[in-house]
């Protein structure tokens, strides 16, 4: 084995699987999931859970469980225990009340609506085509509690951003840009972080060098990086893969009807199934064919593979289960 330089330090190889119990795992999921598992089991490396729950009113009852069981249904495991991020509230505030008190991040009061009348232009990003913010209430006020006292309004907390963009080199799409269009949320109004926040932070905590996941996340990426800069935090490695899509090219959705795990599971279909059909999506393996998520990994001895996996979103049907 090649020994790594003298003096160079070689990171632990740590990744995570992170679903969000907003909805069942679907055909989509199970796919970014399986490539993240394989990416970091044909490492060696640790694999943790981390089940992302923070966006409350959308939680549905009974996700939680049903997706350890899609998990553990697939054959895809993990280290350690289960990580709930929405026991993980304290920690994200304690890291906002850093970002605040070195001057890196501000409160603000801007609806949306006065967020859209005041942008230029709308800019399509991964925050439900926020328009871009145009810095409104930075600098306005010394802090939190005079911004509600003066307006009688919840503030929302943004990161001051002086820089346009922060490019990156994504181990699957390749060099990208990394545009960031201005200051965005790092906590929400009704006072939990946002995403941005909640998953750089988690990741730092435990120590995720490895991030694999779908494509539709690749704006976020920038975001993300210059918080983990804000943060003295090394980034990990960015691996974003295509969505699986319906027939008419738009992302899964309930219009494509049921493509939950759970549903195949109560019609008999095999796991061996399913991940054979995912399999044969990448090019790792024959149309028809049935394997276990074991198999694969057996098949990845000389390391992880993601040359075969096209880049164009799959498109799924039914029939690639016949």
């Amino acid at each position: 084995m090649t020994q790594p330089p003298e003096g160079l330090k070689l990171r632990p190889l740590i990744g995570r699987l992170a679903p969000s119990p907003t909805g069942v795992l679907h055909l989509g999921n199970a796919r970014s999931l399986l490539l993240a598992w394989l990416s970091i089991r044909s490492g060696g490396g640790q694999l943790w859970l981390r089940i992302e729950d923070i966006d409350g009113p959308r939680v549905r009852s009974g996700a939680i469980e049903s997706c350890l069981e899609d998990l553990q249904w697939l054959g895809l495991d993990w280290d350690g225990d289960v990580q709930i991020q929405s026991e993980r509230l304290s920690r994200h505030q304690q890291v906002l009340d850093d970002l605040l008190d070195a001057g890196l991040a501000y409160p603000c009061v801007c609806t949306r609506s006065e967020v859209e009348e005041a942008a230029s232009a709308p800019h399509e990003s991964s925050d439900a085509d926020a328009p871009v913010y145009p810095g409104s209430c930075r600098g306005r006020w010394s802090s939190e509690q005079q911004a509600t006292a003066e307006t009688g309004r919840n503030c929302a907390i943004r990161l001051a951003v002086n820089e346009d963009a922060i490019p990156f080199e994504d181990r699957f799409a390749g060099r990208c840009e990394g545009q960031i269009h201005g200051d965005f949320v790092i906590r929400k109004r009704d006072g939990t972080p946002a995403y941005q926040l909640a998953v750089v932070v988690d990741d730092i905590d435990s120590g995720v060098t490895e991030v694999l996941r779908a494509d539709d996340l690749l704006p976020s990426t920038p975001r993300q990086m210059l918080i983990y800069r804000h943060l003295g935090a090394e980034s990990p490695r960015f691996t974003h893969v295509p969505l699986v899509v319906g027939p008419d090219r738009r992302r899964l959705a309930k219009r494509h009807g049921d493509t939950s795990l759970a549903r195949y599971r109560r019609e008999g279909v095999t796991p061996e199934t399913i991940i054979g059909a995912l399999a044969h999506s990448i090019g790792w393996v024959e149309e028809g064919t049935r394997c276990r998520a074991q198999d694969l990994l057996d098949g990845f001895l000389d390391g992880f593979d993601l040359s075969s996996l096209p880049h164009e979103p799959m498109i799924w049907s039914d029939d690639r289960l016949r």
